[in-house]
């Protein structure tokens, strides 16, 4: 008696909202798992799929068969597969693309079709008795096979795919298909050790000896680091393994993502807030889903909070994820909880390779760690028994992801936290506005840390007002002579000073005398910003860039005026006022490569710089007690941006740099520069009063309607043509409309903002346009959602035009 079939649910990686059914074929029935990737056909391709689990109801039986099981033990455990649903569910994601962004990149297979040339194919080019556009697609193959989407690119346009059915059924070509990917796989390294202890040494030359006691010191060895010793070991390894002495053999290894080795060190003493804080978290571990929102002082050693809660957690046999918004901000948490906890501790941010990002993920998966470190995509770490997730620096939009799942990975924390009964502990020196609500609402429990460790005090804040120097000309207008004093006398102290500017480059408003146009992107609706160690004029949304010699596209003059500036021009202009100072640079232009980040703070700590200027990013989180003086070169660039999170952001923004002085013995001092200096963002920032802040802030998000009143979802409408873009977001705006008159009831607290042209109406050669949807019913706004994404499939699936999703939306531009 045959048994009966298993079947299978599974997620495939392509857009599709679905999971589908498979049956598992009777050699594969022992491989197959919850976690595993396999092989199956969808369509007329093979692509990878996720096993989610067993499907006992089948409707019909035309099932397919699975092709393969691709991984030796699970990626992920069935634990995490309602989290996955429940992401996909309400970012309105397919599901296979969900669990795909959460794994390590590199590890799918797809397969692709490639056009080969035939022998008839080059006969009937020749002979010139095909079409032009044949002609020209067996001219192309002529040298080399390619694939459907490269000759696309070659000729710029979609080519028929039935025309090249045509032209394979006649014999010119070949269509086949091949698999791609899964370029991401284990690391296996050649390894040595002894077949038997009792060698005899005399018969054997110098360089064998020294082998044979390197291989008996250490049991085993790399061949990697045999050759280390002895050059020629590779060679004489295969001898003394034809002669019996040895076996060489494969062993899986993990790639180290860590840089230097860290001495160990023990849990600091606690001051009674910290004390208080710690034993209020631990009284849920284990007990129930808490969300705590962890508020302070900047320096007030949330950080030592995080690590002694999370040695208790594992205590009891837990597992820790730390969430950080930064990746320069991992090195400095990596540090900190490895001095602490030793091996036990992992990393997952992109700032890996492929190959060490699957390994840290494998550590995970396999219970190898207890402790995961990671940026806003480690929110998907493997951990089975989850029992703590912290977020830190909760308030930061880098949590945000604004491509592809446009998730938020503090909300997901939350979540996570609650499907798993576990504890979210949320903290920030000043907390988004929608999480100190939560407090106010009581979804959140609130703790507090008043005073820095060791009774520092706050650093004292000087507002200069931009405005009374307006005329004048030269280095003064951004380096007052209150900051160039103040610097001036923290440097002769031998102390460090961060300056602080909000925007790269060198000139952000190059100006052609002649006729008075800037610099313009050629792909986006925005000026260029000058790169001058690049020599380049470049646009920071698609990356094109010009000479910096170009003239002016519009007249042809060579005269530009090089307005604005940037943290690069910043960074001349101080080694210019202070030569002798050690000057170096923080921002997206000299952190892109590997390992530039960990060396920049590395210098930093070690005090191999004098001075940083840097962007946000040095802005967050970093403990630098040489630091005695912060210098904001303006407060005002992000304070007038037209979205409504501007104040809070501004808020956020200079209370966080304010706090990255004085943390040491020495008190801390703070220039503040500003156009604006009674507006209320700037006004609680220099007083450090977030309460003062959050009440003004609060009531006119209240007074509109906006988050944390309601919830909010942007459709993103872009296209290559303008006209076809806006008529498909007119008609988009229209069919919102419609539905929302339709059901009136069920809708009635829904409100829909636009279409409107996006405040950048172009970028990378595409036109934009948007429509904002807000409602105080979060159910309300999913049904509404469902209902316009599900049931008109003309709305998103256009050629000429796409339509993009994001729910809760941090960016309007």
């Amino acid at each position: 008696m045959t048994a009966s079939p298993r079947y299978i649910e599974v997620a495939v990686a392509l857009p599709v909202y679905n999971t589908y059914t498979y049956r598992v074929p009777q050699n594969l029935l022992e491989f197959v798992s919850i976690g595993k990737r396999a092989l199956v056909p969808f369509g007329r391709r093979v692509v990878t799929g996720y096993i989610l689990g067993d499907k006992t109801k089948i409707q019909h039986d035309d099932i397919k068969t699975i092709l393969d099981i691709l991984d030796e033990k699970p990626l992920f455990p069935a634990s995490m597969i309602p989290f996955f649903k429940w992401t996909s569910d309400y970012y309105i994601h397919p599901i296979g693309d969900v669990i795909k962004c959460a794994l390590p990149g590199g590890l799918n297979l797809y397969d692709f079709t490639t056009l080969s040339l035939t022998a008839k194919g080059e006969a009937a080019r020749i002979e010139k008795s095909v079409t032009p556009l044949e002609g020209q697609i067996l001219k192309q193959l002529m040298t080399r096979s390619c694939r459907f989407k490269d000759l696309d690119k070659h000729f710029k346009e979609n080519i028929p795919k039935a025309l090249l059915q045509s032209m394979e059924r006649r014999g010119l070509i070949v269509l086949k298909r091949e698999l791609k990917g899964g370029s991401t796989k284990t690391k296996m390294e050649r390894y040595v050790s002894l077949t038997n202890a009792d060698i005899p040494l005399t018969k054997l030359s110098e360089a064998r000896k020294k082998i044979i006691e390197s291989i008996k010191d250490q049991s085993e060895i790399s061949v990697k680091k045999l050759t280390a010793l002895v050059p020629s070991a590779s060679k004489l390894i295969k001898i003394l393994e034809q002669a019996g002495y040895v076996t060489i053999f494969q062993k899986k290894m993990y790639r180290d993502p860590f840089g230097e080795p860290i001495l160990p060190d023990k849990a600091h003493q606690l001051t009674k807030e910290q004390n208080h804080a710690i034993s209020t978290v631990i009284k849920s571990l284990g007990q129930k889903f808490t969300t705590y929102l962890l508020t302070g002082v900047t320096g007030s050693g949330k950080t030592e909070v995080y690590m002694q809660i999370a040695a208790i957690a594992m205590q009891k046999g837990f597992s820790v994820l730390v969430l950080v918004p930064e990746i320069a901000l991992i090195s400095q948490m990596e540090r900190r909880f490895r001095a602490r906890f030793g091996d036990c501790v992992a990393v997952l941010h992109s700032g890996l390779s492929p190959g060490e990002r699957y390994d840290q993920w494998i550590r995970i998966s396999r219970k190898e760690v207890n402790i995961a470190i990671g940026a806003r995509s480690a929110i998907f770490a493997p951990f089975v028994d989850i029992g703590l997730i912290i977020v830190d620096e909760e308030h930061d939009t880098s949590y945000k992801q604004e491509s592809g799942l446009k998730y938020n990975a503090r909300d997901l924390a939350i979540v996570r936290a609650k499907l798993n009964d576990s504890v979210a502990l949320l903290g920030s020196a000043t907390p988004s506005l929608q999480s100190y609500h939560n407090t106010a609402t009581k979804k959140f429990k609130e703790i507090t840390l008043t005073k820095r460790v060791e009774k520092r005090p706050l650093p004292e804040i000087t507002v200069i007002d931009l405005r009374k120097s307006r005329d004048v000309r030269g280095v003064q207008r951004f380096i007052t002579p209150e900051l160039h004093h103040a610097m001036e006398t923290t440097l002769q102290r031998g102390e460090q000073v961060l300056i602080f500017l909000n925007r790269r480059g060198f000139a952000s408003f190059p100006v052609c005398s002649l006729c008075g146009q800037s610099i313009q992107c050629k792909n986006c609706d925005i000026s260029l910003t000058l790169h001058q160690r690049a020599n380049a004029y470049k646009c920071h949304y698609c990356g094109f860039s010009r000479a910096s010699v170009s003239n002016c596209t519009h007249c042809g003059s060579s005269k530009i005026r090089l307005l604005g500036l940037g943290t690069e021009k910043v960074e001349e202009t101080i080694k210019a006022i202070f030569p002798n100072a050690k000057v170096a640079r923080m921002d997206r232009d000299t952190t892109r490569h590997k390992g530039s980040i960990r060396k920049i703070l590395k210098d930093l700590r070690n005090q191999s710089i004098d001075v940083l200027v840097g962007t946000q990013m040095v802005a967050k989180g970093h403990d630098f007690p040489n630091i005695t003086l912060v210098g904001v070169i303006c407060a005002d660039l992000s304070l007038n941006f037209p979205d409504f999170r501007a104040g809070e952001r501004t808020y956020q923004l200079l209370a966080q740099v304010a706090g990255r002085a004085g943390r040491g013995a020495v008190p801390g001092r703070v220039i503040l520069q500003t156009y604006n200096p009674d507006h209320f963002s700037i006004l609680s920032a220099t007083k450090q009063d977030f309460l003062t802040f959050y009440n003004a802030e609060i009531a006119f998000r209240k007074s509109l309607e906006y988050p944390p009143f309601s919830r909010m979802a942007q459709l993103k409408i872009s296209g290559i043509d303008k006209d076809k873009t806006r008529q498909h977001a007119l008609a988009v705006g229209d069919l919102c409309h419609t539905l929302k008159q339709s059901c009136p009831s069920t809708f009635t607290t829904l409100e829909i903002l636009g279409p409107i042209e996006a405040l950048l109406s172009k970028i990378a050669r595409r036109y934009r346009w948007q429509i904002i949807l807000k409602s105080r019913s979060v159910q309300s706004l999913h049904q509404f959602l469902h209902q316009v994404w599900f049931n008109n499939k003309n709305i998103s699936h256009n050629r000429s035009v796409i339509v993009m999703l994001d729910v809760d939306p941090f960016l309007m531009t």
